[in-house]
Parts: C-alpha cells; sequence; structure tokens
C-alpha cells in the first residue's frame, strides 16, 4: 500500500505520472489472475458487494437465479430474483448465483458440479469466492467475486472476475469501461501481494484439530472448510456469546459482520433448516491470516469454560 500511495496519479490520466500508476495497475492486475489462475479478465472493485452488484445488474441476461443461502449483499443486489431450491427450470437467458463457501457455516457449495448444468442449459454461472479465493482453487464459473481483506489484505478492495467482458454491458467510466470511480491503485497492489503471501497462522491440521476439539457442538451442515466454525452453546444465546467472548478478547460474529448487529435470526441458517432455538444459540468462529495456535488453545479452553 505504501508503494501504491508513492503513485499518488489517476491511472486513467495520459500524462507520465498517470502513465506510471497505470502500469502499476495492470502489474498488480496480472499478479492477481496468475495468483488465482484465472485466464479471464479482472475488474477491480470497492469489494465483494460491488463485485456482485455489477455482476448481477450488468450481466447480459433477462433472469437472476440465486441460492437461499448467499450473502444478504445478493438479495440486495438483486431483489428481484428467483431463489434456487432444485426444481427450477434453468434457461439459456439466466444468470445462476451460487456461493463457494458459506460464511457463516463454512459450508463448501458444490459450484463445479452445478456448473455443468448451468453450462448445458446455456445460461451463466456467478460464484461469490470471498470466503475462498486465496485459500482453496477456485471453482468453474463465469464470473466469480472475490474480496481482498479475507485474505489479509485491504478492506475496501476486491474484484469480479469475468471470463469475457461480452458478458456484461458497460457502464463507461473506468476498468474498460466497466465499472465508475478511480481505481484504488494502492488497494490493488496490496491485493496483490497478500495473495502472492499467501500466509496462514496456523497449519491446516492445527485448524483441523481445535475443529475435532470443538466437534461436539458444532453446527455440520454438508462438506466443511476448516478456517469457519458455527458453534451452538447449549443455553446462551448468540448475543449473550458475542458479549462474553469479546470480554475475553475474542472477535467472533452471530450471521454475517454486514447484519450481525440485528437480532433477527440468521436468514442463512433458517435457509439451511436450522431450528430457530439451535441458531438463537449458534456463533461463527473464523482463523484467518493473524490467527496463531494460541489463539486457538486458548478459545478452546475459554469454550469448555463456558460449556
Amino acid at each position: 500500500m505504501e508503494e501504491g500511495f508513492r503513485l499518488w496519479a489517476n491511472p486513467s490520466s495520459p500524462h507520465a505520472e498517470g502513465r506510471k500508476a497505470r502500469a502499476a495497475l495492470e502489474d498488480a492486475r496480472e499478479r492477481i489472475k496468475a495468483a488465482l489462475e484465472w485466464d479471464g479478465e479482472l475488474i477491480f472493485t470497492s469489494g465483494a458487494s460491488e463485485a456482485l452488484w455489477i455482476a448481477l445488474n450488468r450481466a447480459k441476461v433477462s433472469r437472476r437465479i440465486i441460492s437461499p443461502v448467499e450473502h444478504d449483499a445478493v438479495f440486495r443486489a438483486a431483489p428481484d430474483a428467483t431463489i434456487f431450491t432444485g426444481a427450477e427450470r434453468i434457461d439459456a437467458d439466466a444468470l445462476v448465483a451460487i456461493q463457494h463457501v458459506n460464511s457463516e457455516t463454512g459450508t463448501i457449495n458444490p459450484v463445479s458440479e452445478m456448473a455443468v448444468k448451468v453450462r448445458d442449459a446455456g445460461a451463466l454461472l456467478l460464484s461469490d469466492c470471498s470466503q475462498s479465493a486465496g485459500k482453496m482453487p477456485l471453482p468453474d464459473a463465469d464470473m466469480i467475486v472475490v474480496s481482498a481483506h479475507k485474505f489479509g489484505g485491504p478492506i475496501g478492495t476486491g474484484a469480479l472476475l469475468v471470463r469475457d467482458f461480452d458478458l456484461l454491458e458497460p457502464v463507461g467510466g473506468h476498468e474498460r469501461g466497466y465499472r465508475q470511480g478511480t481505481e484504488n491503485l494502492p488497494g490493488a497492489i496490496a491485493m496483490a501481494a497478500a495473495l502472492e503471501a499467501g500466509e496462514w497462522g496456523t497449519t491446516s491440521a492445527q485448524r483441523t484439530a481445535f475443529a475435532e476439539i470443538l466437534s461436539a457442538r458444532r453446527l455440520t451442515v454438508g462438506e466443511q472448510v476448516d478456517y469457519i466454525i458455527a458453534l451452538t452453546h447449549p443455553t446462551m444465546s448468540a448475543q449473550a456469546l458475542l458479549i462474553r467472548l469479546d470480554a475475553m478478547g475474542f472477535a467472533v460474529s452471530a450471521g454475517s459482520a454486514c447484519s450481525s448487529g440485528t437480532l433477527k435470526k440468521s436468514r442463512v441458517l433458517d435457509a439451511f433448516g436450522v431450528p430457530d432455538d439451535v441458531a438463537a444459540r449458534t456463533i461463527r468462529v473464523s482463523s484467518g491470516w493473524s490467527t496463531t495456535p494460541q489463539d486457538l488453545e486458548r478459545f478452546a479452553d475459554v469454550w469448555a469454560s463456558l460449556c
């Protein structure tokens, strides 16, 4: 980011400083694509929410179909979308949105398997990979959403990966005319650096062992990643747990971070079929690039004392 701040110029400006900034932006773009093994196009955005909005509102389709467990940002971007339950007909003029990893339960959705059905119908597939990019291989999709801060990059930076620009209606402005607003050069360079570093404070074996220690209270829905765990307390409410754990130095969530300030039941847990009383006592514990083995051990001890 410091490197980007030293290049304080608009990457779209034709003067020498602007051209220097443009070169750095394009270098970051190619580095991110290489790190994610993506051979299509990349549009820088202010984060996953904007990337989702562009995909859902600028795709050259007339119908949008979304899974019931998508992030709230998907529902806000496409309020009139059809909710997919498995029985809906997918036609050639549709965009189907299926997230890769659920942010509240850690469930891995079979996106690549769904891609076959979607492609056979001639439709487009969008996958929100905010919780998986930089941590596991990307699924097979026409458009993919990534968020820098989920893998140690800066907040307020993300991208929409697009197989071909022709899938979207341009809006004018920057990013080849597919996004308005001057590009965040420091954020783009830092996003590339974070992806290339690929650092974790814990190993997969340590996270798996941590999950096994908590397995008695773990809410498991399908195949799970090892870095997001949904835990259900036998009696204490999620809000009470958040307050207790925060006082002990643990930053956990109930629901998605974008809506965790509310007291209503998580829409995602409801869609997964989790009973109301269980959902009301469920929190999300995530480990990331800054989490240490000592953090996992201390949390396991504290959780045991609360149960």
